[in-house]
């Protein structure tokens, strides 16, 4: 049997492209790639990736009729310590719901609202 990461790929939807980008772009420090708009994509910026490495590849996506908002989809990301994100989350815009906690020997979480309304979790070991 092969192994994989069940999750392969993620979308974030929003509704003011220029405004989410550069809320991720600073929570995380990278800088988004943009992609073919195909079909009914309004716009895409996809967040730096590195084939075959470990993790899933993901965009913010502009697309009529998929709103931004909480309560769908909880993306986590992975990052270095889940208090300094959840900071440039609130310096960048959005809004800090639940500071981190300890999830026990699985490291730590935060959840924070990004500037679209999108519910987003931070994780990171320490």
């Amino acid at each position: 049997m092969q192994t994989y990461n069940v999750v392969g790929w993620f979308e974030i939807y929003v509704s003011d492209m220029g405004r989410a980008k550069a809320f991720y772009e600073a929570v995380f420090g990278r800088e988004l790639m943009q992609l073919p708009a195909e079909g009914q994509l309004e716009s895409m910026y996809a967040f730096p990736w590195v084939e075959g490495a470990q993790g899933a590849a993901g965009a913010l996506v502009r697309m009529p009729g998929k709103d931004p908002g909480a309560g769908g989809t909880m993306v986590y990301f992975s990052c270095q310590d889940a208090q300094q994100e959840s900071a440039k989350a609130q310096a960048a815009g959005g809004q800090v719901v639940m500071p981190k906690m300890s999830i026990g020997e699985w490291g730590f979480i935060a959840l924070v609202m990004d500037t679209e309304g999108n519910m987003i979790g931070l994780h990171s070991l320490s």
